[in-house]
């Protein structure tokens, strides 16, 4: 704000368009000295703006309002006074408030200022032509606005200088702010003294909010800060630069897709083929020493002794020379327990593809509204989506839901035509059952038969298949299932399928599920030819491994999970079969097929059967011995491989006969066995 305030001039007037044919108002400041400061009438008659927010006004006036409800006196406005025609210009300029009603244009009262002894008064000049003009826009409430019948700043008692010098506790206001408002307070009667140019405006005090507050003096705000344009505020600008942020990003977003590919970068592809993996079994450090039959006998020679593994036979190989390093009994006929897995799970990868996948169907009934259930042979289907023990398995929601799809269903059936022979195996005990070990084997079932989805040794239901098809019944409407015959050529409602061999392959001997293992057994019998049983699952194993090379001379085995206690095969077998799949070359065509049979392992003191084993004098083979292990009444068996101090590849299978305790004594002398393995330096 400038230091004075400057007041029109006479040469201010003569620039003006309308100054010499306008009617004026001239206004006579009570001394001689002041300049007398003229105003057009078209510029008084501005009518205010209603969009600027509010500011301080140039003039001090007593209120003119009596309160809500009263009129305004003073200046006339359209419909209260002269024609009561309301003026047609509405456009205007900036405004410091309104002066009346907001409803037309005012009609301005012409008047004059005459001093009176200590006083000055604003009276109207009855011969003055009062002439209605459209409003230009305005920046300022005029003198001429001011009510004429009510007392102005003009006719306000003088103060003295200390009076007039003090601080003013209140606050001011704008004219349009008292509009319409209670009567407000009346300052005391203040003099200004008579001086020969305008004083320097003293600061206004603080902005404070009480109730009745006087207006500013004219002398306050000077002309050019009356010009500026009313602060805007920032909200439009932050909505502009966000739009254009957002057309920012999207055209490089449309420009990338066009620039890598088009509508070829996003269009959905189909999955790629799964990749051959072929992992090969290397050497950890390059020339490492080659094991000896000697280093690996007086590596062995003190744990094999233990008297808790009663009756021990074995073998141990050095895969990259297919050299024997100890044998122990290896070619005599033994109960491999479960380590007889290795056997179905070679044929299996032998002789199936790894991408194959069990699959299960329902189909159209022979009557409207029933439905067929035909098992696949898939036993990893999950009743409970995120509570199965088998990775990647299909879920039972799934396929009730593609058959809802394809309408009402009043009556469900299920076939179990895909296996023969009985559900059990030969000489399994029904204990087993309870016991969490099997469930009778039936091409439909869910979790392997688990009553508790989550516990891999839990108690299992004796009728899996009515089970599992109940289940099904239940979740889509229907009463209870029963057995029935698929249509030929049946109309197909819904399929589900399992997680590729490969996957269940490795599942199953991580865990030793013996329902999941006797599933792939029939599943190789149907694919070689033979019946899907148990007798026709364990030829089709021996078919393969024979048709592959390898020695059966002696193994005579039932299943092919081995729960079955007559089983008997040699460990060399074992051993064998471990061998080929170890060599750390791939020249011969069965060791890239018998790969994953290693990965499928269980860790020592890492995953699957073996995650809680290996600790105590142990512990040096935890991380570095993969098995399989059997357990069965006065049974145990190891067999699997181990990489030595030396960054030798060892495979080696024990089978023990004993009566001692399993748990505490019989399964670590077996760990402490092969751990010996790992830190023999065997050269």
């Amino acid at each position: 704000m400038p230091d004075d305030p400057q007041w029109p001039t006479e040469d201010d007037d003569a620039e003006s368009v309308a100054a010499a044919s306008q009617p004026t108002v001239q206004v006579n400041r009570p001394s001689v000295d002041q300049p007398t400061m003229r105003l057009p009438l078209a510029a008084v008659l501005s009518a205010p703006s209603t969009q600027e927010p509010p500011r301080s006004s140039p003039i001090r006036s007593a209120p003119n309002a009596t309160g809500p409800g009263h009129a305004t006196l003073g200046v006339p406005t359209a419909g209260s006074g002269g024609s009561g025609r309301p003026s047609g210009d509405t456009a205007g300029g900036k405004s410091h408030g309104t002066i009346g009603p907001e409803v037309g244009q005012p009609r301005a009262v012409p008047m004059r200022v005459e001093p009176k002894k200590d006083q000055t008064r604003v009276v109207p000049r009855p011969e003055q032509r009062t002439t209605e003009l459209s409003v230009p826009p305005g920046k300022t409430a005029r003198v001429d606005q001011l009510p004429h019948l009510e007392q102005s700043w003009f006719d306000q008692q003088v103060k003295s200088d200390r009076q007039q010098h003090q601080p003013r506790p209140e606050q001011t206001k704008r004219v349009d702010q008292l509009q319409g408002q209670a009567p407000l307070r009346q300052e005391p009667p203040r003099q200004e003294p008579p001086r020969a140019e305008p004083a320097r405006p003293v600061p206004p005090p603080p902005r404070q909010e009480p109730r009745d507050l006087p207006v500013t003096g004219y002398e306050e705000e000077p002309e050019d800060r009356l010009a500026e344009e009313p602060r805007k505020s920032r909200k439009p600008l932050f909505a502009v630069l966000s739009l254009l942020v957002v057309a920012a990003l999207a055209g490089a977003t449309i420009y990338a897709v066009k620039e890598f590919g088009g509508t070829k970068a996003i269009e959905t592809r189909p999955p790629a083929a799964p990749a051959n993996v072929q992992p090969l079994v290397k050497a950890v450090t390059a020339g490492a020493p080659a094991p000896t039959a000697a280093g690996v006998k007086r590596a062995l020679t003190g744990p094999a002794g233990n008297s808790a593994l009663g009756t021990l036979t074995g073998s141990v190989i050095d895969p990259a020379s297919g050299t024997a390093l100890w044998q122990q009994g290896d070619t005599t006929a033994a109960t491999p327990a479960s380590s007889l897995k290795i056997l179905t799970a070679a044929a299996a990868l032998l002789s199936l593809e790894k991408t194959d996948q069990l699959s299960t169907k329902v189909v159209q009934g022979a009557e409207p509204g029933t439905v067929v259930i035909v098992g696949g042979g898939d036993p990893t289907i999950s009743g409970a989506p995120g509570r199965s023990v088998y990775p990647g398995a299909a879920t039972l929601d799934d396929l009730v839901g593609q058959v809802k799809a394809k309408g009402p269903v009043t009556k469900v059936q299920f076939d179990l035509s895909r296996y023969a022979g009985e559900p059990l195996g030969p000489q399994w005990e029904s204990v087993d059952i309870v016991g969490g070990s099997v469930a009778p084997i039936m091409p439909f079932m869910l979790d392997g038969g688990r009553i508790d989805q989550t516990n891999v040794n839990g108690t299992r239901t004796g009728s899996p298949a009515q089970a599992a098809a109940d289940a099904f019944a239940q979740r889509i409407g229907a009463p209870a299932a029963t057995a029935g015959a698929a249509p030929a050529g049946a109309q197909v409602l819904g399929e589900i399928k399992s997680a590729p061999i490969e996957q269940l392959v490795d599942n199953m001997m991580q865990i030793s599920d013996n329902v999941l293992t006797e599933a792939i057994a029939r599943e190789i019998a149907i694919r070689t030819g033979n019946e899907p049983s148990f007798a026709g699952g364990v030829k089709a194993v021996r078919d393969v491994l024979t048709k592959n090379g390898f020695d059966l001379t002696g193994a005579n085995f039932v299943d092919g999970s081995g729960l079955s206690a007559t089983n008997k095969i040699p460990p060399k077998l074992l051993t064998d079969v471990l061998t080929t799949a170890a060599k750390p070359t791939l020249d011969d065509a069965r060791t890239a097929k018998l790969r994953p049979l290693l990965t499928a392992l269980p860790v020592a003191g890492g995953s699957g059967t073996l995650a809680g084993r290996y600790n105590g004098t142990a512990a040096p083979g935890k991380g570095w011995v993969r098995a399989k292990t059997g357990t069965l009444t006065g049974v145990n068996a190891l067999a699997g491989m181990v990489v030595d101090v030396d960054g030798r590849v060892l495979v080696f299978s024990f089978m023990s006969a004993s009566n001692r305790n399993p748990e505490t004594e019989v399964r670590p002398a077996l760990d402490v066995l092969a751990a010996a393995l790992r830190g023999c330096g065997c050269s």
